[in-house]
């Protein structure tokens, strides 16, 4: 097996971002709250977005590497605006309907529960919540895309 893969420089830093970013917010969460999440490290959204860290880790680095001119660092830079726009729009505005949407099965849930001529609704199992933490707030993409940029600066500080 051709061991090459661990010396991708902008590979590794874009996934070290990514972990560094998912790590960094249970310490971050428990400072706001005073609750220790170690869930936090497997979900998504919150501070700062991991999404974001990665590409621009990724794009900082491919930029060392190729220089701001290369068709490659063109390519890296269109797909990090395209998924920190996704991670603060869609994907926000996603979370957003996730909440209406379960305020909405619970209402209706007691709706069947208040219903008391209908004991078929009777002992209807509770439906799973929608995950409503899906995307990111502007300023959790903006402190991941700075946590990614950062960490493939002090990782070609070191290589070279």
């Amino acid at each position: 097996m051709n061991m090459s893969i661990l010396q991708n420089t902008p590979l590794l830093v874009a996934l070290f971002s990514v972990l560094f970013a998912q790590f960094v917010k249970i310490p971050i969460h428990f400072l706001m709250t005073k609750q220790l999440k170690w869930g936090l490290f497997t979900s998504t959204g919150g501070m700062p977005s991991s999404h974001s860290a990665s590409v621009t880790g990724l794009t900082t680095s491919i930029a060392y590497e190729t220089g701001l001119d290369s068709p490659i660092f063109a390519i890296a830079a269109m797909f990090s605006f395209i998924v920190m726009y996704d991670a603060s729009g869609v994907r926000y505005q996603a979370g957003q309907h996730a909440v209406v949407l379960n305020q909405l099965r619970k209402d209706f849930q007691t709706l069947l529960r208040d219903i008391k001529d209908w004991p078929q609704m009777d002992g209807q199992e509770k439906m799973e919540e929608l995950k409503t933490l899906l995307g990111h707030k502007r300023s959790e993409v903006f402190f991941g895309a700075l946590t990614g940029i950062f960490i493939a600066i002090i990782a070609y500080q070191f290589i070279q």
